[in-house]
Formats: C-alpha cells, sequence, structure tokens
C-alpha cells in the first residue's frame, strides 16, 4: 500500500493486514463462530460441537429429529448429518449501505433476496395450494370453492416457479401458525431443493430447513445440550478456521480496524494493558506486538489479559497457556516486554479482580463478534450485556473498541428474526461464493462448522437456549452511551487499513464510515461494525 506521511499508517499499519495466513489462526466467531463461548453459567445452555459425516462423498445438513444419539436422516436430496445441537430492537430488521431507508432498488442481490411471494396470507394460501395439488394429486381433497384454483396453480404457481425462499418463508409461517401437517408437507418439497453443494440460496435453505425441523420437534434444546457426537479434530477445525480467514474478509475486518484504533490510541503510552473478551488463538495480538516493537524510541511494556471459555479448548487444542505462551514467544523475538494472563471464563461471570487492572497503565478493551453472547434484559434479570458494559466502563479504558454483525435477532419473535437470518445470511453465503467453487469440500465444510451451527441456533431455539442474540449498531450505540461511554472518531487511517485488505476480495464488499462507526457490507447490505469509545 502506497501510504502518505498524512495518514501515518507508518509501515506499522502494513504488518496489520499483511500478515501470513500460516500465522492467523481465528476463532470463528458470532455467525462465524465455531464454539459459543459465553454461554452463561446461569441459563443452562451447553456448547455446541457440531460433528459431519461423509457417506460417499455426500455432504450432509444437520439432523434435527429429537434423538438421544447421533442419527441420520434420509431425505430425496441425501442431506443429512449428525450433530449434537439441532433440532432483532426497536430498530428496523435490515441494513443498507447506501440508503437507510432502503428503496425497492437496493437489494443487495443476494438469490431470493427480493420479496418474498408469501407476503400476506392469500398469497401464503396459494402456495400452500399449490403444493397440496402438486404432492397429493388432482384428487386431493381441495376445497370446492377453490375450483377455479388449479388453472391458476398451472399457470402461476407451478412447483417450477416456487423458489427455495418462498416455500422457506411458507413452512415458518405455517409453523408460527402451529399448522404442522403444512409444515410437513413443505418441508417434504424443500428436502429435495436444498444442496449444501448448491447455489447460496439452496445452502442457506439446506441449514435453515435444519433449524426449522428442530423447532417443529422441539428438538433445539434437547440435541444442543444432550447428543454426544464425536468432534472434529482440534487440526480439522483449525483447517475449517483456515478457509474461512481466506475466504471472507469478515475477520480481518475485525482484526485490523481494532488494531488501528488501539495502536493509535497508544500512541504515546509506555505500559499498555490489552483486554480482550475473546483471545482465541491470540492470532490478533500478533501483528500489534510486532508493529509496538518497532516503535521510536523503544517498546513498550504490554500486558494481555485473554478472557475466553474453557469451550475453546477443543479449537485450540488446549487451554490459555498456549495462548500465552505464543505471545510471549512473538514478543521475546520482538523485544517487547510482555505478560500474558488468561481468564478461562464466560463474560457473563467476569468480575473486576479476574482482569487484573493496574493502575498506571493504559487500558484497551476488545470485544470482537462476543458481545451478542452476553444476555440482557430480554432474557435474565442479571442482564449481563449491560452489567459488563458498566464494568468495563468502571475500569476507565482508554479505549474500547466493539466489532459486532450487523444484525437484529434479539428481541424479534420468531418469524422477524427468521426473516431477518435469511436475509443477513443470503448476503454472507453469497459473499463465500465468490471466491469458492460450490462443490469445493473445503468451503462445504467451513459453512458448515463456522455457519450452520449458529443459523441453527438462531431459528430453533428460545430463551436461555439461544445465544445468537445481534443487534444493530443503533442498539448498541445506546447501550454504550447508557453504560457512560462517549464515542471516539475513527481516523483515516482505520478506513485505509480496511481498504488495503478488501484488495484481495471480490469488489462486491464496500467499507463506509457512518454514525461514528465503519461499516464492512457486501453489495448494499451491512455484514460487520467497528466502533470505538471511551
Amino acid at each position: 500500500m502506497q501510504t502518505s506521511q498524512e495518514h501515518q499508517s507508518s509501515g506499522g499499519f502494513h504488518s496489520l493486514y499483511h500478515q501470513p495466513i500460516n500465522q492467523v489462526e481465528p476463532h470463528c466467531y458470532s455467525s462465524f463462530q465455531i464454539l459459543n463461548n459465553n454461554v452463561c453459567p446461569d441459563n443452562g445452555s451447553q456448547a455446541t460441537h457440531v460433528s459431519f459425516q461423509s457417506c460417499n462423498e455426500q455432504y450432509f445438513t444437520l439432523d434435527s429429529a429429537p434423538a438421544t444419539g447421533c442419527v441420520a436422516y434420509d431425505t430425496p436430496s441425501a442431506l443429512s448429518i449428525s450433530s449434537n445441537i439441532t433440532p432483532f430492537s426497536p430498530q428496523g430488521s435490515q441494513s443498507y449501505l447506501s440508503d437507510p431507508h432502503h428503496s425497492s432498488d437496493n437489494n443487495y442481490g443476494s438469490p431470493g433476496s427480493g420479496s418474498s411471494g408469501v407476503d400476506d396470507d392469500t398469497e401464503l394460501k396459494h402456495v400452500l395450494r399449490a403444493l397440496e395439488f402438486q404432492l397429493l394429486g388432482p384428487e386431493s381433497d381441495i376445497d370446492d370453492s377453490c375450483s377455479s384454483f388449479k388453472g391458476a396453480v398451472d399457470q402461476a404457481y407451478s412447483m417450477e416457479k416456487l423458489d427455495v425462499k418462498q416455500l422457506l418463508f411458507s413452512c415458518a409461517t405455517a409453523l408460527s401458525d402451529e399448522d404442522f401437517p403444512t409444515v410437513k408437507r413443505l418441508m417434504e418439497v424443500l428436502e429435495s431443493m436444498v444442496s449444501v453443494s448448491g447455489e447460496p440460496i439452496q445452502r442457506l435453505g439446506a441449514y435453515m430447513l435444519e433449524g426449522l425441523k428442530a423447532r417443529l420437534y422441539s428438538s433445539g434444546s434437547l440435541i444442543y445440550n444432550n447428543l454426544k457426537c464425536n468432534e472434529p479434530t482440534s487440526p480439522e477445525l483449525m483447517s475449517y478456521m483456515h478457509v474461512l480467514y481466506q475466504i471472507c474478509p469478515y475477520y480481518k475486518f475485525a482484526y485490523n480496524s481494532a488494531n488501528v484504533v488501539i495502536l493509535e490510541a497508544m500512541a504515546n503510552e509506555s505500559r499498555i494493558h490489552i483486554i480482550d473478551f475473546q483471545i482465541a488463538q491470540g492470532s490478533q495480538w500478533v501483528s500489534l506486538i510486532e508493529v509496538l516493537g518497532k516503535r521510536p524510541g523503544g517498546a513498550p511494556y504490554i500486558h494481555v489479559t485473554g478472557v475466553d471459555d474453557s469451550q475453546s479448548i477443543h479449537a485450540r487444542g488446549g487451554g490459555l497457556d498456549l495462548v500465552g505462551q505464543r505471545l510471549s514467544k512473538v514478543a521475546a523475538s520482538c523485544g517487547v516486554p510482555f505478560e500474558f494472563h488468561g481468564a478461562a471464563i464466560s463474560g457473563c461471570e467476569v468480575e473486576v479482580e479476574n482482569l487484573r487492572v493496574r493502575r498506571g497503565v493504559a487500558l484497551a478493551v476488545n470485544f470482537p463478534y462476543v458481545l451478542h453472547h452476553m444476555p440482557d434484559e430480554s432474557v435474565t434479570t442479571r442482564n449481563h450485556r449491560d452489567r459488563l458494559l458498566r464494568l468495563v466502563k468502571s475500569l476507565s479504558p482508554k479505549v474500547v473498541v466493539l466489532v459486532e454483525q450487523e444484525s437484529n435477532t434479539n428481541t424479534a419473535s420468531f418469524f422477524p428474526r427468521f426473516r431477518e437470518t435469511f436475509d443477513y445470511y443470503s448476503a454472507m453465503f453469497e459473499s463465500i461464493d465468490a471466491a469458492h467453487p460450490r462443490d469445493d469440500k473445503q468451503r462445504i465444510s467451513a459453512e458448515q462448522h463456522c455457519v450452520a451451527r449458529d443459523i441453527v441456533n438462531m431459528i430453533a431455539c428460545e430463551g436461555e437456549e439461544r445465544v445468537e442474540r445481534h443487534e444493530l449498531f443503533g442498539k448498541w450505540r445506546s447501550r454504550l452511551m447508557m453504560a457512560g461511554f462517549t464515542p471516539c472518531p475513527l481516523s483515516s487511517s482505520v478506513s485505509i487499513a480496511v481498504q488495503e485488505v478488501l484488495k484481495d476480495y471480490s469488489k462486491n464488499y464496500r467499507v463506509v464510515e457512518r454514525d461514528g462507526a465503519l461499516h464492512l457490507g457486501w453489495k448494499n447490505r451491512v455484514m460487520s461494525t467497528t466502533s470505538a469509545w471511551r
């Protein structure tokens, strides 16, 4: 990158986004997360580990039927897997980069992303009648009042014209209405139309169908908590995360934007303490340590506190001591005085004494795709989400960085949440599709292990069992300001660093600074935001 002195990317910023891939072992966060690292102890949920079995080179979705062990579920599309899970806030349900009011020509381009064919009861009835005619034949028991319906079916609602989105929305509507016979008929049709190696809409449909099955059988929490299937080994898991890191910029957006914010905030500090509320493998801090090691006048003392639920042991292949050892080696090689403290607890359990904050040390706090796992007032009276923000504010940090998905799945009822999940992940699956062939086995495995699980959780689970609870930036802003924080303007260097990262990806990725935050989007759909606070 050609960087002017005006922006002071100072060579140091280069290494924040030119880090070799073999140095980066990203943890799959949130919708991109392998493990729900912040499931709170008072909600009874367990971390979910998905295992996948292959059969004659076919790939499988989640098996959502209720069971007590690993099960196979045969469908017309040969879709089935074993898993130990199966089964948005007052603002609008979608976010768009170019037009906050979202006009009709502002679709982000995902397959089936236009208006639903079943947006009202009449349309839904027509779709269901069409399906009944197709599935049961002309002798089926269709009400006489619909005698003219056969012609309409032939002309407008034949199976060829029904798409996956229409059927998914019809199925979700019927499930909301507890019309279970209709739900099951729609599921039979959907099973033959979805595929984990198909178009983005077919792949997303496969996982959303499994979420619907899980909800139908009330098996979300049963399988989420009880099934004991074999997990992929740590090397396999790391391989899946590498693939997703390479083909999507979502992790790099989080890592690089946060690092530039912290680097600028700590420009004149000789003692720095970073609290990372989802340390994962610690990869984010390798490049920052290297940059600080080259700082004119000598490297500062760096203390990193890594908060991470013990469930991440499987993804790392060991405890937080491995992270400390790795970062200590990097710091020693760069001549940086370094200290690491691991807090292997859920963010919901964190108290001041767990963080080892010291007077006279400048504090930076990092929330990377993690705060949405904290239950709020809609889940528990303890309201861990706001409690943790108030706790952090009491520490007087010099900067707090929040990176979150721009989606609205926290407090919405089932069907609006289903629709938002579809809209958000349609864009994500399309962005993945732009980078890897549809039949690529690594891509299939990465989607299954890093994305599918969260989709099922959002669709199938409620209350304390639902840990994927995203909010839009406007809601996060309100929470932070109520906790006493004020926004920190982002310098142009943050945007420049992210733009440099995006050079290696599709031109459909966009980055826009608006309302005090940096927005990463796929076409016109905002996918993630970075904001800074003090």
